[in-house]
């Protein structure tokens, strides 16, 4: 019974400290302070909830990966599967050699908008840096899917795929 009872005078002891230190640093209450207004980030193109680099690791800021793929030598398959909010984008081609990596459907125009309502891809790959063997056709084709929203599909009349010697299309 004591030794609760002491526990229990100890931590009331405790708890009641906090309220007299009200301003001082041992109160986690007051770790932060409190808030105050600054003024806003003048710059024009600034995004406020994108953090601007400082600080020790400054210097090892990402840098923006760019795409050098080669567009396909042929497009043997395009299909477009209806989903939820848009639309799949399927294009199968085939490579001229194997080890072809890194395969996308690149738009055609920067902001994938439609020109004149056509909408345009490109089916690109890395090529390897060393020699590949040719290999027969199975083991030379890829698959590349992209996903189409609603907002992007409005107003197209025609998705092309267009690879080195051939393009297929679909049509509404």
């Amino acid at each position: 019974m004591r030794k609760t009872l002491l526990a229990l005078l100890a931590s009331t002891l405790l708890v009641s400290a906090c309220g007299t230190v009200r301003d001082s640093r041992i109160n986690p209450m007051n770790w932060f302070g409190p808030s105050r207004s600054v003024p806003a980030a003048s710059e024009e193109n600034a995004n406020p909830l994108i953090p601007q680099r400082s600080g020790l690791f400054a210097k090892r800021a990402v840098k923006v990966d760019t795409y050098e793929g080669r567009p396909f030598e042929q497009i043997t398959d395009l299909t477009i599967e209806p989903v939820p909010g848009g639309a799949i984008l399927r294009a199968t081609g085939l490579a001229a050699r194997q080890g072809i990596y890194a395969v996308r459907l690149t738009p055609a125009t920067l902001d994938e908008q439609p020109v004149d309502g056509v909408l345009t891809y490109r089916l690109e790959g890395m090529r390897p840096d060393k020699a590949t063997p040719q290999g027969s056709n199975p083991t030379r084709e890829v698959i590349a899917a992209r996903r189409l929203t609603n907002q992007t599909l409005s107003g197209v009349r025609e998705i092309r795929v267009e690879g080195q010697m051939n393009t297929l299309v679909s049509r509404r």
